[in-house]
């Protein structure tokens, strides 16, 4: 598994898979439709020139400021999607071209956390749609969700909430998984961090951790045990407060049917159950009680595409979310989007890592 350690490290591996393209990126595409058409473009040639077209806006974004950057890094995230789709072993056939978004924004007027944002499947075609069913994340048909919560699933949210009045956030929980044992063992420890502070202070932390995992999918398995009771005195010992006062607390993964696992084999239980993002690994929440946690390339892709249309259609609006002295969420707005230069790029190279694998 490749790690990229900066912006440049995953631009230098994705400028370099374009001489060599992943997975069936070297394929051709659909034949001409009619005797006499010209035929349709390759996988590859679409892998390149979307690669080429997701780079240009993404340097494009550094040189611009609020007022115009969403625009630019969705569309540059939009092309990346159709080399990622172009290169996915799993889309055979046709399947792999992508037209249109696949998603919409709606009630775009008014507080910014409150702006809907459903997705709208184009006989499975749209970019969303199609890309989220590659990469098993949830799909909201008919349903709309809020920006705010759609802010919240994005692994930097705890670090960056939209405002102040998020007493029932639910964000990604960051997965430690470094200190797994070295030799083949009956069980596999790690633990899990970003839990938030309303579980600590519970009265009951049982029941209110019980709430609030129930929200990830990839956290639940007849092998998971989030801790092991030894007695009632050590039953608080799970939980551990951080410095910045979220929670962390252990967990253990068993081998099946009782026997060992290495550390590479507990590793890829692992992987089937997280995601990953920047180099770690997170479980993400689900939507509206879907069975997968949400990819954070297509949560990355939701946020972007709301703010992108605010920018567009609502130039006046986007004005006053993004004014420093009026706006209590132009601070992370800014924020958001400087992580969005940051860390997409990485995204995009492991999203390719996994679907061309």
């Amino acid at each position: 598994m490749v790690i990229y350690t900066s912006t440049q490290d995953a631009w230098n591996a994705l400028r370099g898979a374009r001489s060599a393209p992943p997975g069936r990126a070297t394929e051709p595409g659909p034949e001409a439709a009619q005797p006499g058409d010209a035929p349709r473009p390759w996988r590859r040639e679409v892998f390149c020139t979307a690669l080429e077209q997701a780079e240009q806006y993404f340097r494009a974004a550094d040189a611009v400021g609020t007022a115009t950057q969403p625009l630019l890094l969705f569309y540059g995230l939009s092309q990346a999607g159709r080399a990622i789709a172009a290169a996915a072993w799993d889309l055979e056939g046709k399947k792999w071209k992508l037209n249109g978004h696949g998603i919409n924004t709606r009630a775009m007027e008014g507080d910014l956390p409150a702006v809907l944002a459903p997705t709208r499947p184009r006989g499975d075609n749209g970019s969303f749609v199609r890309l989220s069913r590659l990469l098993r994340s949830p799909v909201w048909v008919d349903k709309a969700v809020t920006f705010a919560e759609l802010w919240d699933c994005l692994p930097i949210s705890r670090d960056i909430p939209l405002s102040k009045d998020g007493e029932d956030r639910v964000v990604p929980l960051f997965v430690d998984h470094h200190h797994l044992h070295p030799e083949p063992h009956l069980q596999g420890g790690i633990r899990i961090g970003g839990l938030p502070a309303r579980v600590l202070d519970a009265s009951d932390r049982d029941v209110a951790f019980g709430e609030y995992l129930a929200r990830f999918p990839g956290a639940h398995g007849p092998d998971i045990s989030w801790w092991r009771r030894d007695g009632e005195e050590r039953l608080d010992r799970r939980y551990e407060r951080e410095a910045d006062g979220s929670g962390s607390m252990a967990v253990t993964f068993f081998a099946p049917d009782g026997g060992v696992l290495t550390r590479d084999q507990y590793l890829d239980r692992l992987r089937q159950v997280t995601r990953r993002h920047d180099g770690d690994w997170y479980f993400t929440p689900s939507i509206w009680g879907s069975t997968h946690g949400i990819h954070p390339l297509m949560a990355w892709w939701a946020v972007m595409h709301a703010l992108s249309d605010l920018v567009r259609y609502q130039p006046a609006e986007w004005a006053r979310h993004i004014d420093v002295d009026k706006s209590v969420h132009a601070v992370p707005i800014e924020r958001l989007l400087a992580e969005a230069r940051r860390v997409l790029p990485i995204v995009i190279a492991e999203t390719l890592d996994e679907v061309a694998a």
